[in-house]
C-alpha cells in the first residue's frame, strides 16, 4: 500500500515571477518604505523619518531598486534648491492590497518584539553577567 511519503511527486517549481516578486518586496526595509509611501510620504527625509534605523545609503539603494522595477518614480523639480520627490506608480499602488494583507496577518500572528539596538544588547549582557 502506497503512503503519502513514498508516492511519486511531480517536479513542481516555484513560479519565477512569484519568486522575483517575493524577493523584491521582501528585501529588508522595502516593505516599510512602501508602507510609508502609501501613507503619502514622498520626500527622502519624510520616508527616512518614518522608518527608524534605516540608513540614508540603504534607503537610496532601495528607492533605486523600486524605481528600476517601475514601482516608484523619481520626480525632480528644478527649483532652488532642487526638490526631489518619490511617488508610487500604478504598479506600486497596486501593492497596497498586498501590504494591507501582510499588515493584517502581522497584527494577528506576529508577537511584538522589543526594539533592541546594540547599546541595549550590551547593557543587557553586562547586567546578566
Amino acid at each position: 500500500m502506497a503512503t503519502a511519503s513514498n508516492t511519486a511527486q511531480p517536479n513542481v517549481t516555484v513560479c519565477p515571477r512569484y519568486h522575483h516578486a517575493v524577493e523584491l518586496i521582501g528585501r529588508k526595509w522595502t516593505g516599510a518604505i512602501l508602507s510609508s509611501m502609501q501613507m503619502g510620504r514622498t520626500r527622502f527625509t519624510e520616508i527616512a523619518a518614518m522608518v527608524p534605523g534605516l540608513s540614508d545609503r540603504l534607503l537610496s539603494e532601495r528607492l533605486k531598486e523600486l524605481e528600476s522595477e517601475g514601482i516608484v518614480t523619481r520626480i525632480v523639480t528644478p527649483d532652488t534648491p532642487v526638490k526631489i520627490e518619490y511617488r508610487l506608480t500604478d504598479k506600486g499602488e497596486a501593492l497596497e492590497g498586498v501590504t494591507a494583507a501582510i499588515s493584517e496577518w502581522a497584527e494577528n500572528w506576529v508577537a511584538l518584539v522589543p526594539i533592541c539596538d546594540e547599546d541595549d544588547a550590551a547593557i543587557a549582557a553586562t547586567i546578566s553577567s
